[in-house]
């Protein structure tokens, strides 16, 4: 089978690792791609919002799947263009993929649905929002309620951070269209979890638990990112969280969106905090996260493009969706200035130095006549995988030190909080 991806970050060049191990995948295309899906697939200089160019080069190829990597192409309908045209595409319908492009519509969606979350308030002026925000005190969760790549929630330890916050969404609009709308919620403090599943309308196949750290610099301090590395599986979450999570959150989301003609097929990320009252959902996301994807897929044992087939063909359930009995860790290398501005074409040496049990996901590179270069803010995902946690992690962090790139950043304690939960620290 011929297969093309849409997006160009590691989230799609893992995907496309993933599905180059199956003996059923002949060739993998990528649009736009980056410098690493360069080396195993082929990739096609096609806007990801550009949906026409997208169908008209599945027809030319005869591309019997298209898979949908970000969130923004599946919000603005590609699933339904594609749909309407009868080519196979996995991802959901752009009304499904509002339960991450709406913090609102999210929120109302588990209220209805009994779900638990933390209690929270939508508000459209900046003067409302203000008054929310005092009367309620720090801490507080201050969100732009679009897409925001990741960064548009502020968890503001202070009343001067929260309104600093709303000053910059809803006055400065650094988020744009996004922060028209924004959330309010309480603090809830727990311990962060990241649940994906595949999901076909009703039938949920959750994966391997993950964890991870959105702050750019160690100890959880500085600014959110998209993230900044993450590990799998999370050794101190057990079974029976993750069946409790399955069955009061994510299970009555899918039936719930069903029953309301609005049937969710893809990846449903649930994203959670572990309170002492329980697991409640942080936010939910339409598609597989980056760079969750990083550590998730290297664990699968169940050919990819049988999930993503039997998905499309409302067959999930007959699926056996089975993993490695091993850990994964995804360091992310940075430009630096990220999450602000940072520079952009620096030479990336010491690639051809990784070899396994690591693999380097690229997401911010590009593919030169003189070799890979920096493209972005996070410029590469060095996933190790190993028997458990700790082989993983030093597997990840000798890699990350043969790479070098001028100024990369990363963080050095990716996964050491469940390292010390695991020694009793």
């Amino acid at each position: 089978m011929k297969i093309l991806i849409v997006g160009g970050g590691g989230r799609e060049h893992a995907i496309a690792w993933k599905l180059m191990q199956s003996p059923r995948v002949s060739k993998v295309y990528c649009a736009p791609g980056n410098g690493g899906t360069a080396q195993i697939a082929q990739n096609v200089p096609i806007d990801p919002f550009d949906f026409a160019a997208l169908a008209q080069f599945v027809k030319d190829e005869g591309i019997e799947l298209t898979v949908i990597g970000p969130e923004d192409p599946l919000l603005r309908g590609i699933v339904d263009f594609f749909n309407e045209r009868n080519l196979p595409v996995y991802g959901p319908s752009s009304m499904a993929a509002k339960i991450e492009g709406s913090k609102s519509f999210a929120k109302k969606l588990m209220k209805r649905y009994g779900i638990p979350t933390a209690a929270y308030e939508t508000f459209l002026d900046y003067e409302s929002a203000i008054a929310c925000v005092r009367e309620k005190g720090a801490p507080i969760v201050v969100k732009a309620d679009g897409l925001a790549a990741g960064k548009g929630v502020v968890v503001a330890e202070t009343l001067e951070e929260a309104e600093e916050a709303l000053r910059q969404i809803m006055q400065e609009n650094v988020f744009g269209q996004a922060g028209a709308r924004v959330v309010i919620e309480e603090c809830m403090r727990g311990e962060e979890l990241s649940l994906l599943s595949f999901v076909d309308g009703e039938t949920v196949k959750p994966m391997i638990t993950s964890q991870d750290h959105k702050r750019v610099y160690d100890d959880d301090r500085g600014p959110n990112t998209g993230g900044m590395g993450t590990y799998a599986p999370v050794p101190h979450m057990s079974d029976e969280l993750v069946a409790d999570i399955v069955r009061t959150i994510v299970q009555p989301m899918a039936s719930g969106m069903a029953q309301d003609g609005i049937p969710f097929k893809g990846i449903l990320y649930t994203g959670l905090m572990i309170t002492t009252e329980g697991p409640k959902v942080v936010e939910f996301n339409a598609r597989f996260g980056d760079p969750e994807t990083q550590v998730i897929l290297p664990l699968l044992e169940t050919d990819l493009l049988d999930i993503f087939l039997a998905t499309v063909n409302g067959e999930l359930d007959a699926i056996d969706v089975t993993w490695k009995q091993e850990s994964a860790v995804c360091v992310i290398m940075a430009a630096p200035g990220y999450p602000g501005d940072y520079p952009k074409g620096q030479p990336i040496a010491g690639l051809d130095k990784v070899a396994a049990p690591v693999t380097v996901f690229h997401a911010g590179t590009k593919e030169t006549d003189s070799g890979v270069v920096t493209n972005g803010g996070r410029v590469l995902g060095v996933t190790g995988t190993g028997k458990n946690l700790h082989h993983a992690r030093e597997a990840a962090y000798a890699a990350v030190r043969t790479i070098a790139f001028d100024g990369a950043h990363y963080r050095t304690d990716i996964g050491a909080k469940a390292m010390n939960a695991q020694n009793g620290k």
